[in-house]
């Protein structure tokens, strides 16, 4: 037990009852919270708040979800061992176990189980709000530990709680247990065998009988010869082996026992209206999970979502470009030209603000998954797909992962913890990374509002498309596994046990507070990943810096080579320059035209082979950069998806963040135009690009194929540092990072020549 001057108290209970939202209530924290199973996977602990607890320190921990003490999951261990107080941890003081007030049959067998472990214990019944006529005192009395009604959302309950939980702390022990599960004689010399068998560091200080077969339904329920608990004595994997072979009925019998003592206090607490509103809510899934209603569904409600994403968020996108390039023109304004100027307008204003104006499309993502989450309906999706997923050997909850790889793959990845077998995490971690995350959103968005109407023929074209590309990714995704589940990861597929929650009306606090802290984070990364990334690439696109009168005749040159006139007024020295650039560039490529326009440049300066050092310095043409050199060396390999070094340079870029993609478009805009030609949205920029011959450069069929790049290329630095983490070496990693670019390479060139091939 711990001290007196610090308690420690466990949260527990199922999956979706609440736990994440009653712990916040507690300790003023803010661990994510949504209506479906599975979100939390570690364990997270806090203070309770002073206004609840005044004379005593008390540590809340919240923990994963469990539907027993028989844990089979990585993350179900995590609250058992907390709760047990295996591998070193202290055993708890006291626990709180959250129910669902409109599934108190389910939960109430997990409530059995703790119960029988004789550990101080107070009930929340949460969401007491959405059933009518529930009897906690006769509840109470029935159960024989305090009963609390909640909601944790608006706080309802919440000070009885931490009162009554205060009182259970001071006590001496705890009360005894009013209902006694009716175990047949079988099941009692069962467990009694292998209690025998139990470490004295699991019993703690209390030994009773109770808690000792208790721990032995545990061990029954928990050790095989492939678990991946620790700590699990030889003698005891034995004892557990030995009784399961004399009595191979015996988790029924439990089971049986249990749900019969369940019934009992059922009945004298049965709620009629609880009971229509769960007749209710069948009616409503009897046509949203119908095959072909539901998907149809599915489908209105989704392509509604993303048309929304553009619509609802282009004025402030408008307005927010209108400010970045207020911003540009006034720091133009007031600074010399120079590289500081350069710096400051086209690196950092110009570099970050065209990834910022993406913001508005990045709340509107997260407030629309955030009502889809919390009203139920994302449980009903992973219904719906559980048959595809097991055909394709996925696990029916690795819709949970891939779900979550929607907004972003890290934490995705850390959710697949809450599959049992290794095989099943390591193909979600291979697969979750497809998964159409919030960052490549900024992509999509500026290709589709630069290249595609917004309707057509009266159908929403740009939402369609976007919706296109995320169900592309869930599409590649499935493939993915199927192929590898066939392949580098064989095995078989287990069904699908999900439970679909409640219907519920969202809560508009907790909605806001969930974009608040993603748009918190997209900005927190704008300033650092995408800042620095931004700057580096800026300097890798402004140096080496030339003479000024270098430059007006290497700009000359590059005007003569793209257009091959002379139609443009250039003076007789920059003519000249152009003509030697061009001519060195048709007889010897990049380094003899690079010598060409050094000699052409110093003769226009000085009338001689030999140009003195000038007194002023600005940046070369970007193609003769650092970074334009880099990406014009690369253009040969791009060229057959249809791009050109311009995003080579974006992509080589998106590595370091696939945000930095547009911010690296909008300095090679920046930097290589005119002042002009630098001001206004980088869409309008990309929209307006021309060939010499006139022909745009930006064709919807080359946005196509740089989207379905974006699509699949594996361009995130920190999914494969968690992917490494959690697998514990390199070779997964590797391997997801090598297979993704090749797939992204592969479909884009097959989009882009087959787009061509087919007259687009």
């Amino acid at each position: 037990m711990s001290s007196t001057s610090d308690k420690v108290v466990l949260l527990l209970g199922n999956p979706n009852v609440g736990k994440s939202s009653l712990y916040n209530a507690l300790t003023g924290g803010s661990a994510r919270v949504a209506n479906y199973p599975g979100l939390t996977v570690e364990r997270k602990s806090g203070q309770l708040l002073p206004e609840l607890s005044s004379d005593l320190k008390v540590s809340i921990v919240d923990t994963p979800g469990t539907y027993s003490v028989s844990a089979r999951s990585a993350e179900e261990q995590i609250a058992i061992r907390a709760l047990l107080g295996l591998r070193g941890e202290p055993t708890p003081d006291a626990l709180i176990v959250v129910l669902d007030a409109g599934q108190l049959s389910r939960c109430l067998y997990l409530t059995l189980e703790l119960l029988e472990l004789r550990i101080k214990t107070v009930l929340a019944i949460n969401m007491i709000d959405e059933v009518d006529g529930l009897d906690l005192e006769a509840l109470e009395k029935s159960l024989g530990v305090p009963c609390v009604g909640t909601n944790a959302t608006t706080g309802q309950g919440v000070p009885e709680l931490a009162e009554r939980l205060r009182a259970e702390l001071r006590a001496e022990r705890p009360p005894l247990p009013k209902l006694h599960v009716p175990y047949g004689p079988e099941i009692i010399r069962a467990l009694d065998r292998v209690s025998d068998a139990l470490p004295e560091a699991w019993l703690g200080a209390s030994a009773s009988v109770e808690r000792k077969r208790a721990l032995a339904q545990f061990a029954l329920g928990s050790i095989d010869a492939e678990d991946e608990l620790e700590d699990v004595p030889d003698e005891l994997r034995a004892r557990v082996a030995e009784v399961r072979a004399d009595s191979e009925d015996l988790d029924l019998a439990i089971v049986s026992a249990r749900y019969q003592a369940i019934d009992e206090v059922l009945a004298q607490i049965s709620s009629p209206q609880a009971t229509r509103r769960a007749r209710a809510s069948e009616r409503v899934d009897r046509f949203l999970l119908h095959p072909l209603l539901g998907t149809l569904t599915f489908i209105i409600v989704m392509t509604t979502v993303f048309q929304a994403l553009f619509v609802g968020a282009d004025p402030a996108i408008s307005a927010l470009e209108s400010l970045v390039g207020w911003l540009q023109e006034l720091t133009e304004e007031l600074l010399p030209e120079g590289i500081v100027r350069d710096f400051l307008s086209q690196g950092i204003i110009g570099g970050v603000g065209n990834v910022i104006v993406f913001l508005p499309q990045i709340c509107l993502l997260f407030l629309f998954m955030g009502i889809l989450e919390d009203s139920g309906y994302m449980a009903r999706i992973a219904y719906l797909a559980d048959r595809i997923m097991r055909s394709l050997g996925l696990h029916g909850r690795a819709f949970v992962p891939m779900l979550s790889g929607f907004a972003c793959a890290v934490p995705a990845i850390l959710s697949t913890r809450t599959l049992e077998r290794r095989r099943d995490r390591l193909l979600t971690m291979m697969v979750v990374p497809l998964m159409t995350c919030s960052a490549r959103l900024p992509v999509y968005s500026l290709i589709i509002a630069a290249l595609f109407p917004v309707t057509a023929f009266g159908l929403p074209v740009q939402g369609l498309l976007l919706l296109a590309m995320y169900l592309f990714a869930l599409f590649t995704a499935l493939l993915a596994a199927f192929v590898l589940s066939r392949t580098v990861l064989h095995g078989p597929s287990v069904p699908l046990l999900l439970e679909l929650p409640a219907y519920r009306m969202p809560k508009v606090k907790p909605l806001l507070q969930v974009v608040k802290r993603k748009a918190g984070q997209f900005l927190q990364e704008a300033g650092g990943t995408i800042l620095v990334a931004t700057v580096v690439l800026w300097a890798l696109l402004s140096f080496p810096r030339v003479s000024e009168d270098a430059c007006t005749a290497s700009s000359d040159a590059v005007l003569f080579v793209d257009s091959h006139t002379f139609d443009q007024p250039l003076t007789n020295e920059s003519k000249s320059a152009a003509e030697g650039t061009a001519a060195a560039e048709a007889a010897n490529g990049t380094a003899a035209a690079e010598a060409a326009n050094g000699t052409a440049a110093a003769e226009a300066a000085n009338g001689t082979a030999a140009a003195e050092a000038p007194e002023g310095l600005c940046p070369a043409p970007i193609t003769q950069s650092y970074g334009g050199r880099i990406s014009k060396a690369l253009e040969p390999a791009l060229a057959p998806l249809g791009f050109d070094w311009k995003i080579g340079t974006g992509i080589l870029g998106a590595f370091a963040a696939r945000e930095v993609f547009v911010s690296t478009l909008a300095l090679v805009y920046g930097i290589e135009g005119d002042d002009e030609e630098a001001e206004g949205p980088l869409r309008d920029k990309l929209r307006a690009e021309r060939h010499a011959d006139g022909s745009p450069v930006y064709t919807p069929l080359m946005g196509l194929s740089l989207m379905v790049f974006f699509a699949l290329a594996c361009q995130c630095v920190s999914t494969l540092a968690v992917i490494r983490r959690e697998t514990g070496g390199f070779k997964y990693p590797l391997f997801v990072f090598g297979y993704m670019t090749a797939l992204a390479y592969g479909a884009s060139f097959l989009v882009y020549q087959g787009g061509r091939a087919l007259g687009f």
